[in-house]
């Protein structure tokens, strides 16, 4: 990802899909995913929810610069499940997703190119039928400031159009605020000249 490049393409919301071949029927389910600590309920609950499927097979990717991604092909042939769906997810170029694809076996064997066309077809009908977007990366600030601050930091909040993500107002006051990549500098600037008012970067969106 390049300094200037702070946006990437993900889905709005949950969306799914379906391809069916040769009495096999492939289910992918697509999630907007933001940690990895979720999969095991997301595969728990899909597992709950399809007790007699064969295999559930998935592949993610995280992070804005999508540097992060995981596949499994959960007794697949290796190569023929996780990879597929990956590679859907890399031409279309969207990132902090999961897609599992559900699949029912239908009692003929698919083969290997028919494997690789069915998990690729399920995520392509899956993505196809839910929502991109483009969103920005966002880094968390946590501000701090004390109680006589507090309209000059809302001010600046409002002037600059800050999501304000988690709040605490008592003597000491802090504020979790998204401040978009590319602003980052301007609003650093805005804190500083702010007396009594600390700011920390906590982590990135």
């Amino acid at each position: 990802m390049s300094l200037f490049e702070d946006t990437y393409l993900t889905i709005e919301a949950p969306c799914e899909g379906v391809f069916k071949d040769k009495g096999s029927k492939f289910i992918a389910y697509a999630y907007p995913f933001g940690e990895e600590a979720a999969l095991k309920d997301i595969i728990a609950e899909l597992r709950a929810l399809h007790p007699k499927a064969r295999h559930h097979c998935w592949a993610y990717r995280l992070t804005p610069d999508r540097s992060v991604f995981r596949l499994n092909d959960d007794g697949e042939p290796s190569g023929t499940a996780g990879r597929p769906i990956l590679n859907t997810l890399l031409s279309y170029d969207v990132t902090n997703i999961l897609v599992v694809v559900v699949r029912y076996f239908g009692g003929t064997l698919l083969g290997v190119p028919g494997l690789i066309n069915a998990y690729k077809t399920a995520t392509q009908e899956a993505l196809g039928a839910g929502k991109i977007v483009t969103k920005t990366v966002n880094d968390i600030y946590r501000i701090t400031f004390d109680y006589l601050q507090m309209n000059d930091v809302m001010r600046l909040v409002k002037e600059e159009n800050l999501p304000i993500l988690k709040q605490e107002f008592d003597n000491n006051c802090s504020m979790d605020v998204e401040v978009r990549k590319l602003l980052v500098n301007q609003i650093i600037q805005k804190l500083d000249k702010l007396d009594g008012v600390h700011y920390a970067y906590l982590h990135t969106l």
